[in-house]
């Protein structure tokens, strides 16, 4: 190759390197000045110019006259992500299919939870979201659909999307995002819910700034974990760390669906919180304020101070493990273990972590989501949004919304 082609190649190459830098710095702010492009990247500002003027014309993004002026001189124009460009994130579970439209920034567009009345199977799963998908961008007519995102409730191959084992769900060796793929005429990742629901608080939510993060994710099928260590997702050998519902609480406790007996999801279960308020197909957020209305109204000595009381006991046992071994600065609660925190009393949070070793508690700090029921479909984006945003300009295509 001549050295004039390679050095072409080269500073395409870099270009392409730093139009997906700017994009994803706009992307996980919601939008920044070109003045903080700037000091973020260490480039110029005309260079900086130049990159956000490209990604304008493509689309990506809009530049807005709206910053306060706080000194002498123009303010620097603050560029924004254009919200015309979405992804379908998808959450499937044993009660319902949660589907949403998402554009740059983590802004949900619109949101459609699909209650099932049993089990959904692969295909079924994939026959939904993508009516569903296709209802959603009839409804919002000025989008288009570019790729999409899974949240599984299992242990997910991420190279592929290829489901090894969903327990609850009852699949195995399943290629759903191959599937959905084929299905929704465009790219699709699907990963562990858990581990988008972690990426997703980490980015958008109560784990922005921290470099050491235990995240535990609540849901129908149990009890998921992700980890961020040293800033950066920890996700094991194979994709599969995390797996906290399955630490072994209580040798002689009720069987769990892996096998095992008395595994934490099987002690601090969703269903009993659902049971003990009486909802049916409840998303987090209606559990939540079913759960703290009734601690609230119920006697100290009712079933369910009682059940929310249990639940503490066991979970403050799993915590004291965990923090032990990997001492994290932060803990964020997703899911009806979010709930179950809210409806807790202070001195029942505050005992959560008194059994472990005292240095490695000292400065533990534990906090609901922040994202509330939006963190695993907004985690599910991120993962249809990384192929997007690492080559903007490539990823452009007419609309990848299933044809009617």
């Amino acid at each position: 190759m001549r050295i004039r082609e390679r050095e072409a190649m080269d500073a395409g190459a870099v270009r392409r390197r730093n139009l997906s830098a700017v994009l994803d710095i706009v992307h996980r702010h919601g939008g920044v000045t070109r003045a903080d492009l700037t000091r973020a990247l260490g480039l110029n500002r005309s260079t900086i110019g130049d990159l956000v003027s490209v990604l304008a014309e493509h689309g990506w993004v809009d530049e807005r006259d709206d910053v306060p002026r706080s000194g002498v001189g123009r303010p620097s124009p603050r560029v924004a992500p254009r919200d015309d460009r979405v992804v379908a994130a998808i959450n499937p579970e044993l009660d319902a299919i949660d589907v949403a439209l998402v554009s740059l920034g983590g802004s949900i567009i619109a949101r459609r939870r699909v209650p099932v009345d049993s089990v959904p199977t692969v295909a079924e799963t994939v026959a939904l979201t993508a009516q569903t998908v296709r209802e959603l961008t009839v409804e919002h007519q000025g989008v288009t659909v570019l790729a999409a995102g899974v949240a599984v409730p299992g242990l997910v191959r991420r190279r592929d999307g290829h489901v090894r084992l969903a327990p609850h769900l009852g699949w195995r060796e399943e290629p759903l995002a191959a599937l959905l793929a084929e299905s929704l005429g465009m790219p699709v990742a699907a990963a562990n819910d858990a581990h988008l629901g972690c990426r997703a608080e980490q980015t958008f939510g109560a784990g922005v700034g921290s470099r050491a993060l235990l995240y535990l994710n609540g849901g129908p099928s149990g009890i998921g974990g992700g980890l961020v260590v040293d800033g950066r997702p920890m996700d094991g050998a194979a994709g599969y760390a995390g797996e906290i519902g399955h630490l072994g609480i209580d040798p002689v406790g009720p069987p769990c669906a892996c096998g095992a007996r008395g595994c934490l999801e099987v002690l601090v279960s969703r269903e009993a919180l659902v049971s003990a308020v009486d909802l049916s197909h409840p998303d987090d957020d209606a559990l939540e304020l079913a759960l703290v209305a009734a601690i609230e109204a119920e006697a100290e000595t009712g079933p369910v101070h009682s059940e929310v009381a249990r639940q503490l006991q066991w979970l403050a046992i799993a915590l004291r493990g965990a923090v032990n071994l990997l001492n994290p600065e932060r803990i964020v609660l997703g899911g009806h273990l979010a709930a179950l925190w809210r409806a807790a009393s202070a001195a029942q949070r505050s005992s959560l972590l008194t059994s472990a070793l005292p240095a490695s508690a000292a400065d533990v700090r534990i906090e609901p989501a922040a994202l509330g029921s939006h963190r695993l479909l907004i985690g599910a984006a991120e993962l249809a949004w990384d192929g997007l945003i690492a080559d903007p300009l490539d990823s452009i295509a007419p609309s990848a919304a299933p044809a009617p």
